[in-house]
């Protein structure tokens, strides 16, 4: 009884230390560039625009700029800003890429920068992971995967509702929903 007991306290220690892994998001990375935490929501039927979000870590001495990307599921990829003013949310098209300064982190968030998949081919489900690519002024083409969250969301999945930051201030403010 006792050796029983001892087994399932271990077999329950060692699943929840495995866990965190299990949800933790993914990591790509291509020259001194490192993306952490790519995702996006879950969409209404007939939405034609979802939104993208990540960590783009610079661990170069240089600057780079996210100059573009593709996904699967729609045949336009665009990096917006959004601002508020006067009490209404404004995105536009980031002009010339969107700048990762040497040894910063920049995040695209849910009231931020973000990505904009435009002209969606289709719903985003949650739990599916849709694909698709970075492509960088220095570091060139990086290929990732965004996992779908759930509908209105703010946080990636498996980020327990934390966002981390790694020094960078760019795509904290406001609050839009897309």
């Amino acid at each position: 009884m006792k050796n029983a007991s001892l087994r399932a306290a271990l077999a329950a220690a060692a699943f929840t230390f495995a866990l965190p892994a299990a949800v933790s998001a993914e990591t790509f990375s291509i020259g001194d560039i490192t993306v952490e935490t790519p995702w996006t929501r879950a969409t209404p039927g007939g939405a034609k625009v979802a939104g993208g979000y990540l960590r783009i870590v610079n661990n170069g001495s240089e600057a780079d700029r996210l100059i573009g990307g593709t996904s699967e599921v729609a045949p336009r990829f665009e990096v917006h800003s959004m601002e508020m003013r006067d009490g209404v949310a404004r995105m536009a098209p980031v002009e010339g890429g969107l700048e990762i300064p040497a040894g910063e982190t920049v995040e695209l968030a849910p009231g931020g920068y973000h990505i904009m998949f435009m002209g969606l081919e289709r719903p985003l489900s949650e739990g599916e992971t849709v694909s698709g690519t970075l492509v960088f002024q220095r570091a060139g083409t990086l290929e990732i995967s965004y996992p779908v969250a759930a509908m209105g969301t703010r946080t990636a999945p498996g980020d327990g509702g934390h966002s981390h930051h790694h020094g960078g201030t760019h795509g904290t403010t406001g609050g839009h929903k897309h």
